[in-house]
């Protein structure tokens, strides 16, 4: 007997509980796409509006958010223009928008729909099919388009979809793009508005964004795509790259050729991620350091990447690297080997041991909001501050004359040139730092409070903590006395101690939680500086 639900909620918990067995209720998710038409709060976060497929992400949800998009180009408000770096709706008929998606149940459908839409206005598109993000990003520059649409939700699981835009420079579309759109999907969505597909109508011009992509790379320079592949080619190494089924599945090989001692997992179809949540994880490189564990190569690394590939995580066989390490690695060796000049972009919530190196190395340091569209004032080829490294601790990076979007092809490229010119595997590297610049031990947490603190709340009570902890006093951890060298309030309260360690605390502003970002200066002390976070949010509260 046909198993009934009756939303599509219930059905994903069965088949998320399950997988193997799961698979199978998939035409019930798409049923329940296609027919629902019930309105959603559209909220695009600090990358793109995501929502559960069949209940929030609809085909009429993903229509109406298209046919706000065309009604913000045909405005042709000036602010909204400037942004989008066009400069009427002529000029994004005539240079067009990139459509595709990464690996996602229905990705192409919901693609069709969008496709079908711009063209009813004569917008013209190209259909880029499974594709990367940052992909998307140089795709943009390289054709001089007006924008993207990128049908993925990045690292979530496999009941979300998503919708990313990016305007004509090829970044995250900041809050200027995206408060219209929200303002005209969500006056849309009260009218309860149905829109009619025009999926069948859709006219596909494909494009071939990895060969762009490759175009882009070797014009920018900031890689050494040469230097790579000899180190590949000469050099007693294996590489692991675990593309979680996603949409970077078969890029590196594009990139740098077919090699036995390049290794790739889960590169087959599965919407489903093997039931995994498809982020690149300390868990999910158990696969990869398998793999390094059963080679006796002089150089090993091994890199995870999420299904749109904006986010990576390296492994080397002695130890995991996080962003949190490797984006200072990369400042040191773009600087120092690469002598490219500059300033380094982080945000807020990431890892100090940057800032020790920079510190030393006399570059200037710019601390942002959390989200890499906070990065594009230091990204732009006319920027008068250009970063020669943009990360944040949630695995995103690029750099110097490259995208503005996080790039993980970039950040596993990147790390092989590492290898290949210092002569040394990632951990090799990271404890010549540590031992010139000190030791870092970044980590992050959070608590739950009540419902009724959600949002506004929580954010008034949390902001007391910069007037009660002020430069100069003092707070007592483990024992010992640290004397506050700096409170930075760009995003959340972020205290900083004379010994380098630090404590933040950032509410959300859609959940009854507070994270806790922290850097303690010895693996022993994390736990000290965790409960000093809490126990100053709980004083507020």
């Amino acid at each position: 007997m046909a198993q009934t639900f009756e939303n599509a909620s219930a059905c994903w918990k069965v088949i998320l509980a399950d997988v193997s067995k799961g698979r199978d209720l998939l035409p019930i998710i798409e049923k329940f796409a296609r027919e629902n038409t019930a309105p959603s709060k559209i909220v695009f976060g600090t990358s793109g509006w995501r929502g559960e497929i069949g209940t929030d992400f609809t085909f009429n949800n993903v229509r109406v958010v298209t046919s706000a998009i065309i009604e913000a180009f045909k405005s042709n408000d000036k602010f909204f223009m400037d942004a989008m770096g066009v400069s009427d709706f002529e000029d994004i008929k005539r240079r067009g928008v990139i459509v595709g998606h990464d690996n996602r149940f229905l990705g192409a459908d919901f693609a069709k729909e969008v496709i079908g839409l711009l063209q009813r206005e004569n917008i013209k598109t190209w259909y880029a099919g499974e594709a990367a993000t940052p992909e998307f990003s140089a795709g943009i520059e390289m054709t001089n388009a007006a924008c993207s649409i990128n049908l993925t939700p990045s690292h979530n699981p496999a009941n979300y979809a998503g919708f990313k835009f990016n305007p004509s420079d090829g970044g995250p579309a900041g809050n200027e793009i995206t408060s219209k759109i929200e303002d005209i999907a969500n006056t849309m969505m009260k009218g309860n508005i149905n829109i009619e597909s025009r999926a069948l109508h859709a006219v596909i011009q494909t494009i071939d964004l990895t060969e762009l992509y490759i175009k882009y790379i070797k014009e920018r320079k900031t890689l050494n795509i040469e230097r790579i592949k000899n180190f590949i080619d000469t050099e007693d190494c294996i590489i692991c790259v675990d593309n979680v089924h996603g949409a970077t599945r078969g890029r590196i090989q594009r990139i740098l050729g077919e090699s036995p001692k390049i290794k790739y997992l889960r590169t087959e179809d599965d919407y489903l991620f093997g039931g995994v949540a498809p982020e690149p994880s300390e868990k999910n490189m158990a696969g990869v350091e398998s793999v390094l564990r059963g080679s006796n190569a002089r150089f090993k690394l091994g890199a995870i990447m999420d299904p749109d590939g904006d986010r990576i995580r390296y492994a080397d066989g002695v130890m995991q690297i996080p962003m949190n390490y490797f984006g200072a690695m990369a400042l040191h060796f773009l600087h120092v080997y690469k002598k490219i000049p500059g300033i380094v972009a982080k945000s807020v919530g990431t890892s100090n041991f940057v800032n020790a190196i920079a510190e030393k190395l006399h570059i200037p340091i710019r601390e942002t909001k959390v989200g890499f569209k906070n990065f594009r004032p230091y990204m732009l080829k006319t920027s008068t501050e250009r970063a020669i490294v943009a990360f944040e601790e949630s695995d995103g990076i690029s750099g110097y004359n490259h995208t503005l979007e996080k790039d993980a092809l970039f950040g596993l490229l990147l790390s092989i040139e590492m290898m290949a010119t210092t002569g040394k595997n990632l951990s090799e590297y990271l404890r010549d730092l540590m031992d010139e610049f000190g030791y870092y031990y970044p980590d992050r947490s959070g608590i739950s409070v009540d419902r009724s603190l959600v949002g506004e709340p929580l954010m008034k009570k949390l902001s007391l903590i910069k007037e009660r902890y002020k430069i100069g006093s003092k707070i007592n951890i483990n024992g010992r006395d640290r004397i506050i060298k700096d409170v930075i309030t760009v995003d959340g309260t972020k205290i900083i101690f004379d010994d380098g360690s630090w404590l933040m605390i950032r509410p959300s502003g859609t959940e009854p939680k507070v994270r806790f970002y922290i850097e303690a200066r010895t693996e022993e002390d994390k736990k000290a500086v965790f409960e000093t976070a809490e126990r100053i949010t709980r004083e507020m509260l």
